[in-house]
């Protein structure tokens, strides 16, 4: 019995030693993916008041882990069962992405933003319906985004763990799904927070701690406007890059375009580095484009 118990304990400690590792390299793979989720989140949570600030983040968290909750089994069923499927859906939701980008510009470069805003804030004060609705769009908006984005974040995962046994797949996947959405959502939370820690620290007594929150409530208002627009172009970086990944052509002319900008002087390895991302956000653009452009004249068609 004691040389079976420690077999046991030694096949344990070498599922976790995989699990570990194969955790790592997942971790690693969807980096990119989290940096964008993180500025995406962040982004929706702009314009939202002070105090409502934080319930909205733990609510949009809660979402993302309503998500996870189904995601998870759902990508490792059809992991199983038609691991065919996964591009196609991965695809849907970039292409979904790519539009809400398109969209978000549009609305940006086509209409008055600044009387639109102006009226909110009319409508806001007039009417306390108006916060709850308007802060109940910011809560759907994200998760809905999470959603998709979250999928990203699994569909890689599972791709790091494809040939390990399938607990360690239910390990892996389910741990890193835990693990950013506490990580990307604490660190949210910090950010909306941070001017709020900024005029804390202005009203201390010393010197050194006045400075230091005059400099954050300085920073706060760009960090935001940062965000948000490195939130908008993320939705097209990911989707482009969801859907590039999808259509072989386009992933290997990328990749060969990229190969090639390597050999320029000078800027060959910073070009090359850039060339993928720039690219897939550039289809990302394009796709968006289409996709709001048929979604209008079809609107405009039910209408007439």
């Amino acid at each position: 019995m004691a040389t079976s118990l420690l077999v046991l304990i030694d096949d344990i400690a070498s599922i976790l030693d995989d699990v570990s590792l194969m955790s790592k390299v997942a971790a690693k793979k969807t980096a990119g993916v989290l940096g964008d989720d993180l500025a995406l989140n962040a982004q929706q949570v702009t314009g939202v008041k002070a105090d409502r600030e934080l319930p909205v983040v733990w609510a949009v968290a809660k979402g993302s882990f309503r998500n996870k909750l189904m995601l998870v089994p759902a990508a490792l069923l059809i992991s199983a069962v038609a691991p065919w499927l996964i591009t196609p859906i991965l695809m849907l939701g970039g292409a979904f992405l790519c539009y809400e980008g398109a969209e978000k510009l549009a609305h940006r470069f086509l209409h008055d933003t600044k009387a639109e805003h102006a009226q909110t804030l009319k409508n806001l004060s007039d009417n306390p319906k108006e916060v709850v609705a308007r802060e109940k769009a910011k809560i759907s908006g994200a998760i809905r985004t999470d959603l998709i984005l979250s999928a990203e974040i699994i569909a890689i995962t599972l791709g790091t763990v494809a040939e390990a046994e399938f607990l360690q797949q239910v390990i892996v996947v389910s741990g890193i799904a835990i693990l950013i959405t506490i990580g990307v959502y604490g660190l949210v939370a910090g950010i909306v927070k941070l001017d709020d820690a900024g005029l804390a620290l202005t009203q201390k007594s010393g010197a050194a701690a006045q400075k230091l929150g005059a400099g954050l409530l300085w920073f706060a208002p760009w960090l935001m406007r940062t965000l948000s627009v490195v939130g908008t172009a993320a939705m097209f970086m990911v989707g482009g890059g969801i859907l590039t990944h999808g259509v072989g052509v386009l992933h290997h002319w990328i990749e060969h375009s990229a190969e090639s900008a390597v050999g320029l002087p000078f800027i060959g390895n910073v070009l090359g580095g850039l060339l993928p991302t720039l690219l897939n956000a550039g289809i990302g653009v394009i796709a968006g484009a289409v996709i709001l452009a048929v979604i209008t004249l079809i609107g405009r068609l039910r209408r007439g």
